[in-house]
C-alpha cells in the first residue's frame, strides 16, 4: 500500500468496496476495503454483521429495512451466491455512506472502523472517552497516552474548521478534547514504524501540531518524525521535562524549530556580538531532557536555549565530540554513553559542575581531560577501549568521585586489576566503590603495600632525579670550568717588551 500523505484541504471523499471472500470454517468473510482520504484500510466481515448492523439502523429509522440483501440459507458458501452478495453487499455500504456523507451513525463507523483509521471517527472515540474519563485524569495527575494519528486527527479537524460535533451527540464533540488538552500536564506520544493495522498509514510520518496544549509540564514522545512536529515551542513556558527518542536527526528539530528559516539567530536578552534575524525565547522551565535514542551527530548551539537544564541525556546517538556544553551552567548529570567518542580532550572546560557522568560504550582508550572535574561524584567508563592502568592517574586526584565503572575494558583482565586501579586513588581508595563493589578490607590492605611500593618508587626516582641533576650540574660545572682554562691559555699574549741591554764596566 502506499504511505499516507498530509492531505490537501480537499478531501478525496469516503468508499468503500468489497475486494474479495474467504471461507473461515463454515462461513463466508467478506473483505471490504475502505478509504477516506489519502487513508484506506481493509475490514473483514461476515453476512451476520451485516445484518446486525442493518437492525441497529433500522431500530432507529435511519434506513429502509428493504435494503440489505436477504439472508440464505441453501449454498450460501456458494460460488456464484458469494460473488452476488459480495456485489450486493458493496451497494448497501456504497448506499449508506452516500446516506451519511457526514454525520456517520457510530454503529457504521464502528463496523467500518472509522475509529481506528478516519478522522472524524479517530476524534469522536477520543472526544467521548475524554467526555467520561477526562476529569478523572486531570485530578489524578496521570500521564495521558496518545497516538501521533490521533494528534494528527485533531490537528486536521481544526485545520478544516468544521463544525466541532458532526453527528449530533454532544459526548462526541471536538470541545471535550481541547478542554483536556488546554489542563494537561502529563503526556506521551507513541508512535509505531510500519503501516497501522491494516492500512496504509505510516504513523510516525503523520504531522501534527502540539499547540493546543497550554499547560504541559512533562512531554515524552517516541517514534515520530521530529521535523513534522508542530507547536512544541508553545508549551516552553511551563515545559520541565522533555523526552524525545527515535525522532530526531539533530538537537535543533526540537529545541530551536525556526532555526531552518533564519541563518542567525540567538536566545533572548544575550549580550549581541553580530548581526542576528531572530531572537529566539529560551525554554524557561525544562530542566530534564531526553534525546537518546536517536540520529544525532553533535550538540549543536541549540543548546544555548536550554540554560537551566540540570540532567542531560545524549546516550544511544552518534556524538563524536563534546562541544556547547559550556552554556549550560546548571548541568549536573550527562550521559553520553554509546556514542562515537574517541577523546575527551579539553572536558573540563566545557562540564565545570558535572556530578555524575557516563561515558560507557564509547571509543576511549585515554582519559585525559578529565583531570580537573572536581565536582564529579560518578563516572561510568565501561564498554570503552581502555588498557592502561596508568590512565586512572587522570581521575585519581578527583576529590569526590565515590563511584567508578571500568568494566569491559581491556585492562579489567590484568592481574589484581582491582587494587591496581584503587591503588591509584592513594588515601581516598576506601571511598571509591569500584564496578558497583564496595572495597574489602583485604583489598584495601593490598592497596597499602602498593601504595607504599608506589611512594618508594617515586622517592627512588626522585633521589635519582636529584642525583642525576647534582651530576649533570657537576658535568656542567667542570665543562665551564675546563672551558674557562682552555679560554685562559688560548688567550693571545702580549708583544714582548725590548730587554734592556746590560752593559759591562770594566773594573
Amino acid at each position: 500500500m502506499e504511505a499516507a500523505r498530509f492531505p490537501a484541504e480537499d478531501s478525496e471523499g469516503r468508499d468503500a468496496r468489497i475486494v474479495g471472500s474467504e471461507l473461515v470454517e463454515n462461513y463466508t468473510v467478506y473483505i471490504i476495503q475502505v478509504k477516506a482520504d489519502f487513508h484506506q484500510w481493509t475490514v473483514k466481515h461476515r453476512y451476520s454483521d451485516f445484518h446486525d448492523l442493518h437492525e441497529k439502523l433500522t431500530g432507529e429509522k435511519m434506513v429502509d429495512k428493504n435494503l440489505l440483501p436477504p439472508k440464505k440459507i441453501i449454498g450460501k458458501n456458494s460460488r456464484s451466491l458469494v460473488e452476488k452478495r459480495q456485489k450486493e453487499l458493496e451497494v448497501y455500504l456504497q448506499t449508506l455512506l452516500a446516506k451519511f456523507p457526514t454525520a456517520t451513525p457510530k454503529v457504521l463507523s464502528s463496523f467500518l472502523h472509522f475509529h481506528l483509521y478516519e478522522i472524524n471517527g479517530i476524534t469522536a472515540a477520543l472526544s467521548e472517552e475524554l467526555f467520561h474519563r477526562g476529569e478523572q485524569l486531570l485530578l489524578a495527575g496521570e500521564v495521558f497516552n496518545i497516538r501521533p494519528l490521533q494528534l494528527y486527527a485533531i490537528t486536521q479537524q481544526l485545520r478544516k474548521g468544521k463544525p466541532t460535533c458532526v453527528n449530533g451527540d454532544a459526548k462526541t464533540d471536538l470541545g471535550h478534547i481541547l478542554d483536556f488538552t488546554c489542563r494537561l500536564k502529563y503526556l506521551k506520544i507513541s508512535g509505531t514504524r510500519g503501516p497501522v493495522g491494516t492500512s496504509n498509514i505510516q504513523e510516525h510520518l503523520l504531522p501534527f501540531d502540539l499547540s493546543v496544549f497550554k499547560s504541559l509540564q512533562q512531554i515524552e514522545i517516541n517514534h515520530c518524525e521530529a521535523k513534522h512536529i508542530q507547536g512544541l515551542i508553545s508549551s516552553k513556558p511551563t515545559l520541565a521535562t522533555l523526552s524525545i527518542q527515535f525522532s530526531a536527526a539533530s538537537m535543533k528539530d526540537i529545541l530551536v524549530p525556526e532555526a531552518s528559516e533564519f541563518d542567525h539567530w540567538e536566545p533572548e536578552c544575550p549580550v549581541l556580538e553580530c548581526p542576528v534575524t531572530a531572537i529566539v525565547p529560551t525554554w524557561k522551565s525544562l530542566t530534564t531532557l531526553d534525546m537518546s535514542h536517536n540520529w544525532i551527530s553533535n550538540i549543536d548551539d541549540s543548546v544555548k536555549l536550554i540554560r537551566k537544564i540540570e540532567f542531560l541525556d545524549l546516550s544511544h546517538n552518534e556524538i563524536s565530540t563534546v562541544e556547547n556544553l559550556q552554556h549550560l551552567y546548571n548541568l549536573i548529570h550527562l550521559d553520553l554513553s554509546y556514542n562515537k567518542l574517541a577523546s575527551l580532550e579539553g572536558v573540563h572546560a566545557k562540564l565545570g559542575n558535572i556530578k555524575t557522568l557516563n561515558l560507557a560504550g564509547n571509543l576511549l582508550e585515554s582519559l585525559c581531560g578529565l583531570n580537573k572535574l572536581y565536582s564529579l561524584v560518578n563516572l561510568d567508563l565501561s564498554n570503552n577501549k581502555i588498557e592502561q592502568i596508568e590512565e586512572i592517574r587522570n581521575i585519581g586526584r578527583l576529590p569526590c568521585l565515590e563511584k567508578l565503572v571500568l568494566s569491559n575494558n581491556p585492562l579489567t583482565i590484568i592481574p589484581d586489576y582491582r587494587t591496581k586501579v584503587l591503588a591509584k586513588f592513594w588515601d581516598r581508595a576506601s571511598e571509591v566503590c569500584l564496578d558497583n563493589t564496595s572495597t574489602t578490607e583485604k583489598e584495601l590492605d593490598t592497596v597499602e603495600v602498593l601504595k607504599a611500593i608506589e611512594k618508594a618508587k617515586e622517592a627512588k626516582n626522585k633521589a635519582n632525579n636529584s642525583n642525576k641533576k647534582i651530576s649533570e650540574d657537576s658535568r656542567l660545572t667542570a665543562s665551564s670550568s675546563k672551558a674557562n682554562c682552555s679560554s685562559l691559555n688560548a688567550r693571545p699574549s702580549s708583544p714582548s717588551l725590548p730587554r734592556p741591554v746590560s752593559s759591562s764596566k770594566g773594573t
